[in-house]
């Protein structure tokens, strides 16, 4: 495996934070792959948009490249006041290097699934359905995406289920009215909207299980192919459900673990 470290600052003036990973896999390793561009899975970690956790960064971009698939991690903010659209800009700058270098590092720009975890989910969702907004056409060419994988997103700007302090740490101050509805991905979801994977648990005290199920009704009702799933148990920020996540799991927790077969089969069937 070789793996590239891309600070995209460097690249691109506009950007405040934004760090790519890239996983390339080497045919000779341990891993069933085949030769050429294949299927891509950026991985965009949570972290309330004030950090990037670990344990939903290479873990899981590991996870999928031993499934097959082409594999990078976006690191899009760090402590310190970093602003919308810093975070959909550094999306949209590490989808066009995956565009440039496809060849390079067997990626198909076509089929780019975002894979966010909370705050990340809502940067997957909402860029998935806002890649196009003139704040970020004006500073660069952003693509669209073919999928996201959503894990216990924060979706919705909606105080009755919102995740108050990711939208605090985004805008720099809580939404309402217009800017609430531009930021709740429930409300920009189309016919156009790519299908998504979303797993949340039900009890999870951090980010309600809620934002999941508005975000899979706006789906279902513009007919946008969606999958969803909601485990019994378990804490915010499980990542990969097991011991790299460093919780302890009880057998009705370890259960939520099924979330990534389930999304991997779900990504070989849509990409």
């Amino acid at each position: 495996m070789v793996i590239h470290e891309i600070n995209l600052k460097e690249q691109y003036s506009f950007l405040e934070i934004a760090h790519l990973t890239v996983y390339v896999p080497t045919l000779e390793g341990d891993y069933p792959l085949a030769a050429g561009k294949r299927p891509t899975v950026l991985v965009i970690p949570g972290g309330g948009y004030n950090h990037c956790s670990s344990r939903e960064a290479e873990p899981i971009a590991l996870e999928f490249m031993n499934a097959g698939f082409s594999t990078a991690v976006l690191r899009y903010t760090e402590p310190g006041d970093h602003f919308y659209p810093s975070q959909p800009l550094a999306v949209a700058a590490a989808l066009e290097q995956i565009a440039l270098h496809a060849e390079e590092w067997q990626m198909d720009p076509d089929r780019v699934a975002l894979c966010g975890f909370s705050a990340g989910g809502h940067l997957s969702a909402f860029y998935a359905n806002g890649y196009d907004l003139p704040e970020i056409k004006e500073k660069i060419n952003s693509r669209p995406v073919a999928a996201t994988v959503l894990g216990y997103p924060v979706i919705s700007a909606d105080p009755a289920v919102w995740h108050e302090p990711s939208f605090c740490n985004l805008l720099g101050h809580s939404p309402k009215g217009a800017e609430a509805e531009k930021f709740s991905c429930e409300k920009r979801v189309t016919e156009k909207t790519p299908p998504a994977f979303i797993w949340a648990t039900v009890t999870d005290q951090v980010v309600p299980v809620q934002n999941s199920l508005v975000y899979a009704r706006a789906l279902t009702d513009h007919r946008v192919p969606c999958e969803l799933h909601l485990f019994p148990a378990g804490p915010h920020g499980m990542g990969t459900v097991d011991e790299r996540v460093n919780m302890p799991l009880e057998p009705r927790v370890a259960y939520a673990r099924l979330w990534l077969p389930l999304a991997i089969q779900w990504l070989k069937d849509t990409l």
